[in-house]
């Protein structure tokens, strides 16, 4: 069995209960994915192989297109011999083209949502509504392929066990143990119209200091300098020091997260961390909010942004996140504690 899910690490923890779905009722599972959603690949449960091959309709700076490049991929899955093909997107994206590519290897059954006419690239066309969640999208094509998710599995996000040891880099200081845990700070996305400010993510770690919390701020390796600016004198600065998995064991022994919407969004939920989601309308909180654990979105849904999927925020002041203050994240912090409780 092959199934593909091709953009951001985000994107492939979404599709994990499907991936477990067909797992359960496969010999063996290539996981087809981008490279920018590989390091989450490789914590998913139910992959026995992933295949890494960046697609030039889905990535957001893609290269040419060249024959030696979609060769690659046809030849890579014609060795595979695969059976069969579930194609993972998200509604503004196609499938079409894969399909088209895994024909060309041989697969003699593909089942995706395509809202265009699919002719002879897809046996199983599913259809389904636009407002679900992207993990819910994923797993009804799973089903429509013949995989449903299997009794025993509660459907969330999951990844691999066990995670690393992370004592070494929030041990220090008390900040792994000790009465009330850390909260983590990530002020980065891979969008930009979906990041709160740097100002305001480090004013949000001062007042948490001031009144007895301790801050873990975390951040990818070029984003060094967000990080340190966020961090400031009172978090504990984890920018570019953690590998996929060891953020994932970060954001697990956390008591929240703080996050727009972006991957370490979906990896705390995926690790069953409470979220505070800081998250912009460009695209439907119903569908991107973190999925299967406490959450509390922040942000004017209404906003003139709304479902417009812009990469840079088009309003000027960036309203949608900005209007959201320190008191009101320490608030939804309090609240979500509540409901841990």
């Amino acid at each position: 069995m092959l199934v593909a899910r091709l953009d951001n690490q985000g994107d492939v923890l979404l599709a994990g209960p499907a991936v477990r779905a067909v797992a359960a009722r496969a010999a063996h599972v290539v996981l087809l994915c981008g490279p920018r959603g590989r390091a989450a690949a490789d914590l998913l449960p139910g992959v026995d192989e992933v295949l890494e091959w960046n697609a030039p309709w889905i990535d957001p700076e893609p290269e040419p297109v060249k024959a030696a490049h979609v060769e690659a991929l046809v030849d890579a899955v014609r060795g595979r011999a695969v059976d069969e093909a579930v194609l993972l997107a998200s509604y503004h994206q196609s499938s079409l083209p894969l399909a088209l590519l895994l024909r060309l290897a041989g697969v003699p059954r593909i089942t995706a949502v395509s809202e265009d006419y699919p002719g002879s690239l897809l046996d199983v066309r599913h259809r389904i509504e636009d407002d679900l969640p992207e993990a819910e999208r994923a797993l009804s094509t799973a089903t429509a392929a013949g995989y449903p998710r299997p009794a025993g599995d509660d459907g969330r996000l999951a990844v691999r066990h066990p995670l690393p040891d992370i004592s070494a880099l929030v041990g220090a200081g008390g900040y792994l143990v000790g009465a009330g845990g850390y909260v983590v700070m990530h002020p980065g996305a891979s969008v930009p119209a979906r990041a709160w400010s740097p100002a305001r993510c480090a004013q949000t770690v001062e007042a948490l200091a001031a009144r007895g919390d301790r801050v873990v701020v975390t951040g990818g390796p070029d984003e060094l300098a967000l990080t340190a600016r966020v961090a400031g004198r009172h978090g504990l600065d984890l920018g570019g020091r953690t590998t996929f998995a060891e953020a994932a064991a970060v954001l697990a022994a956390a008591r929240a997260v703080v996050v727009g919407n972006t991957g370490p969004a979906h990896l705390a939920a995926a690790v069953g961390t409470p979220v505070v989601s800081l998250f912009a309308p460009t695209v439907p909180a119903v569908r991107w909010a973190p999925y299967g654990v406490p959450t509390a979105l922040l942000g004017d849904q209404q906003a003139p942004c709304r479902g417009s999927r812009a990469r840079v925020c088009p309003v000027p002041g960036h309203p949608c996140l900005e209007s959201i203050t320190p008191a009101d994240v320490l608030a939804a912090l309090d609240a979500l504690a509540g409901v841990a409780a």
